[in-house]
């Protein structure tokens, strides 16, 4: 995964945690990351998906009622 990726942000490590889960069991590729610099300089994890999937990805997180603070393009 590179530039046609989007970011999953989340408030906390256990939501990543939680979302790459969810994610997987949905069959969209994902990995957790650090969230990029250029999108916050706070420390924190993100979930990184295709670009492509990032509309099924927000589908199958509200399904789990897991909460996402937004999607960014990486």
């Amino acid at each position: 995964m590179s530039e046609a990726c989007s970011v999953i942000l989340v408030p906390s490590t256990s939501h990543a945690i939680r979302a790459e889960k969810v994610l997987q069991r949905a069959g969209i590729a994902c990995k957790m990351i650090p969230v990029p610099r250029h999108i916050s300089s706070d420390c924190g994890v993100c979930v990184r998906v295709w670009r492509a999937d990032a509309d099924a990805a927000r589908r199958a997180l509200e399904a789990a009622g897991l909460e996402i603070e937004g999607i960014c393009d990486a």
